[in-house]
């Protein structure tokens, strides 16, 4: 599983040139079935978050590449690996 950190970067204030584009990858993401959940960073930086599964690193990283917020330098992606040990029983498949 994993979680990724969109934070904003050198061309943030391109973000509204390309967020339709964000979004359709986002949607794809979720139709995929590699998505779980994605949302706004509640920080002074801003950005975003997604939580991920059922995709190696590699493969996240690819998928990652291809948002046109990560291509077009609008925020800049980290990718952090974990394994749940323990979920919520409506979480049990993570744990897989």
């Amino acid at each position: 599983m994993f979680a990724v950190f969109l934070r904003f970067a050198e061309n943030k204030a391109k973000a509204g040139a390309f967020m339709d584009g964000h979004k359709a990858w986002l949607q794809t993401g979720f139709s995929d079935g590699i998505f779980l959940a994605a949302g706004s960073l509640q920080d002074p930086d801003g950005g975003g978050a997604i939580l991920a599964h059922n995709a190696s690193r590699d493969e996240l990283q690819t998928r990652v590449n291809e948002d046109p917020f990560v291509a077009e330098n609008v925020v800049s992606a980290e990718i952090v690996e974990f394994v749940p040990s323990r979920t919520d029983d409506r979480l049990a498949f993570l744990a897989n």
